[in-house]
């Protein structure tokens, strides 16, 4: 699974970057090439919750299932 258009713009700043460091355990350039590249560690329990927090979107918005 990936995130969403709409997720990946809503994470991309500072503050929730810095959060998601924090429950992921690396650093803000780690978090921001997730980001960029759409990596499935975004979508780990503990990122899901923060984007959830955050965001406010349902999973149905912020998760996609990949094409294949």
């Amino acid at each position: 699974m990936k995130l969403s258009q709409k997720a990946l713009k809503a994470i991309n700043n500072p503050v929730t970057r810095r959060r998601l460091m924090d429950v992921l355990g690396c650093t803000e350039f780690t978090i921001a090439r997730y980001i960029q590249k759409n990596s499935d560690n975004l979508t780990k329990a503990a990122a899901l919750q923060v984007i959830r927090e955050v965001t406010g979107l349902p999973d149905e918005e912020i998760l996609e299932v990949e094409k294949r």
